[in-house]
């Protein structure tokens, strides 16, 4: 292909880290007049909140297909994904398929477009927990081992590829896709009210998230964290945005009740301005996020990660998180340590710059 040569591209999306990271592209990929592309979402973040109030925030333009695949375990849920994909993009010709990150719904549109001998870009590869227990895990080495492009985030990255038998040549360093996101959107996320509307000051909060199946799917690690936050709430406002998979278990085990403190404020899925602008404003963050762990690195929050590792280790390595493991009784003395300014700061990471949208851009016009 040349750069002048049309190309028609399928960007294939399901939740709230794949949307993040398709919009800078969307916006890069629209300032090129021989570059189409076919949106689908996957539907695989169902919630209103969790999808169409990006979608608007991020200027996404509404799916060309629109997928609303059911399935009772993971394997059967990307099998038949893939099977609705295949179904919906087989008769029509497509140059290149980018999936992102590390979700069922990337996994899925990475093999229907292998099977339809479509090339596939895989953006966030090379990410390594080594943590065979995950799902993202699976989905990170399944994508791509049936990838023909892979978009690297950071160096490490490039290391776990070569050592996987990937072909050096097939790798591209290019940087990270979200801080694009939060790059293009920071007047925005500082317009944000959410403070008001929660009625809480900067600096006078920390926020917590809590997502992960590691977490949510375990009564008694989630009992842990959720007696932790509220050890944390005698000295500090806590803002807990529940994921509707958090709620669920909160239902499930009966804990709802245990968080029903004045000193905690619990929130529906918020839009991402919202999000952002409680990151931005934050004592520090509470998370068990791989994307939360960037974002605060970025924005120089302090950050507790709630696993007992990560595929992200530059943020730990020259970014503000940490993680905790199971040691949730050590995250109140983390915090005094915070609220004393004897944190570490982040350092500058190399393309982290809000251009990696550009540089994909530029890449596969050369192909």
């Amino acid at each position: 292909m040349t750069t002048s040569k049309n190309m028609h591209i399928l960007l294939i999306a399901g939740t709230r880290p794949n949307f993040i990271k398709i919009s800078p592209l969307i916006k890069e990929f629209n300032k090129h007049k021989n570059i189409s592309y076919t949106l689908i979402h996957t539907g695989q973040h169902y919630d209103l909140q969790l999808s169409d109030i990006f979608f608007k925030q991020l200027n996404i333009p509404q799916p060309n297909i629109k997928l609303n695949t059911q399935g009772e375990t993971r394997d059967i849920y990307i099998q038949k994904l893939k099977e609705d994909i295949k179904e919906n993009i087989s008769k029509q010709k497509y140059d290149l398929t980018i999936v992102v990150g590390d979700v069922n719904s990337t996994l899925a549109g990475a093999l229907a477009s292998k099977e339809l001998n479509i090339p596939v870009a895989h953006i966030e590869s090379g990410l390594r927990s080594f943590d065979m227990d995950m799902p993202e895990e699976l989905n990170r080495i399944q994508t791509d081992k049936i990838s023909s492009f892979l978009f690297t985030t950071e160096p490490q990255a490039k290391q776990n590829l070569l050592k996987e038998g990937i072909d050096i040549k097939k790798i591209v360093p290019v940087g990270n896709i979200m801080i694009d996101s939060l790059l293009n959107n920071i007047q925005n996320i500082d317009n944000s009210n959410i403070l008001k509307e929660l009625n809480i000051k900067p600096k006078q909060y920390i926020l917590s998230t809590i997502h992960r199946q590691s977490n949510t799917d375990n009564k008694e690690a989630l009992k842990q964290i959720l007696t932790t936050l509220i050890q944390i709430s005698e000295k500090h406002t806590v803002v807990l945005p529940l994921h509707p998979r958090t709620e669920k278990a909160l239902e499930n085990f009966n804990l709802k009740e245990l968080i029903q403190n004045k000193n905690i404020i619990i929130t529906k899925p918020l839009g991402y301005f919202e999000f952002l602008k409680l990151i931005k404003e934050t004592i520090c963050v509470i998370s068990d996020s791989g994307g939360v762990q960037e974002e605060t690195t970025i924005l120089n929050i302090p950050c507790l990660t709630m696993r007992e590792n990560t595929e992200r280790p530059i943020t730990t390595e020259k970014g503000t998180s940490i993680l905790v493991d199971n040691d949730y009784k050590a995250i109140p003395k983390y915090i005094d340590q915070i609220d004393s300014n004897k944190w570490k700061h982040a350092v500058t990471i190399p393309l982290w710059d809000g251009k990696t949208a550009e540089r994909i851009t530029q890449y596969i016009q050369t192909l």
